[in-house]
């Protein structure tokens, strides 16, 4: 079942104005929040960016807007359920985060709104007609960079100069397959070769950590996958374990203790995600709705985890860092 509770309420914030108790004056509209993860502190702390985000635009939990969490613990399986009963309880708006949710929802419903926080390659995987006209009941925001995949390996193969071989690592499957093309093709081109190792689940990660060294990979690359997000203490401890330096694609991964990350900043994209949930609530269409590209892009570098590892980042990478971990 959807365990339905205000945001507010969990991160205990229920003396701010419009709190539970609220009488409504008016309509109050429902949006149903998706996330194979969400349910850490950090998950929720960038929940609430969006919510504060809605009230900034008179969008007001207790007044006129109740929230709906469907957060699935790391289950895929849970994602059908979880829809079907934001379904039940008529929403006005999905908020989907990754690929595998904004899938299972486009599944499940044809005509509710759906807003994207950061789908990898919304025109690729089939969620959108374009960026620009997206068509259909999907909307919302893009993590794609041109040239994001050719990034991560030449910031990992600078903070690991003389690497001869990067693995791919993430839980079957691949939520994006262009994403191995790509990292192989960029890979490729600088001397490198790649290899991909999937874990079945999140208990499979030292496991093929293991792997990679026995297969002299050295460093690691993890692309955007929300499915490992409940579990990135475990997948980042896995390839500390076995000395295997590596590149995430969300700074919570770098704050838990990898190496590096080139990415989103997510807060970011889930405040802008709801200027677009702000805009449908009004009446536009998400059909009319253009995707929304990153705005800023951020190179988080942790240097407690590079001397753990026996590694000097290069002061002209550090240079670079939007922030640095010490």
């Amino acid at each position: 079942m959807l365990r339905r509770r205000l945001i507010l309420a969990t991160l205990g914030l229920l003396g701010l104005p419009g709190a539970i108790g609220a009488q409504s004056s008016g309509r109050v509209f429902r949006i149903g929040l998706l996330a194979i993860g969400g349910q850490s502190a950090q998950g929720l702390g960038r929940w609430q960016s969006f919510v504060d985000a809605l009230r900034e635009l008179d969008f007001v939990e207790g007044r006129n807007l109740e929230v709906l969490l469907g957060f699935g613990g790391g289950d895929f399986g849970r994602l059908p359920g979880l829809l079907s009963e934001f379904v039940a309880q008529k929403v006005d708006v999905i908020v989907a985060t990754g690929s595998r949710e904004i899938r299972a929802s486009k599944q499940v419903t044809s005509t509710i709104p759906i807003v994207m926080t950061h789908a990898a390659d919304p025109v690729k995987e089939g969620f959108v007609a374009s960026l620009a006209r997206p068509g259909g009941n999907i909307t919302g925001l893009t993590s794609l960079v041109p040239g994001l995949s050719q990034k991560y390996v030449e910031l990992l193969l600078e903070a690991v100069p003389g690497a001869k071989r990067f693995a791919l690592v993430n839980i079957a499957p691949l939520p994006i397959p262009q994403t191995r093309r790509e990292l192989e093709d960029a890979a490729g081109k600088l001397g490198l070769s790649m290899i991909v190792l999937q874990a079945a689940s999140h208990g499979d990660f030292d496991r093929i950590m293991a792997e990679a060294r026995r297969q002299r990979a050295e460093g690691i690359i993890h692309p955007l996958d929300g499915g490992t997000s409940p579990y990135r203490q475990s997948l980042v401890e896995a390839a500390l374990k076995h000395g295997l330096p590596g590149i995430y694609w969300d700074s919570s991964y770098v704050d838990a203790g990898g190496l590096m990350t080139y990415s989103i900043n997510v807060e970011a994209q889930y405040r802008r995600a709801a200027a677009l949930v702000a805009k449908i609530l009004r009446g536009a269409r998400p059909a009319d709705i253009p995707i929304e590209l990153p705005a800023r892009i951020e190179l988080v570098i942790n240097l407690k985890t590079a001397k753990a590892l026996g590694l000097t980042v290069p002061r002209s990478l550090l240079l670079r860092a939007d922030r640095v971990i010490e």
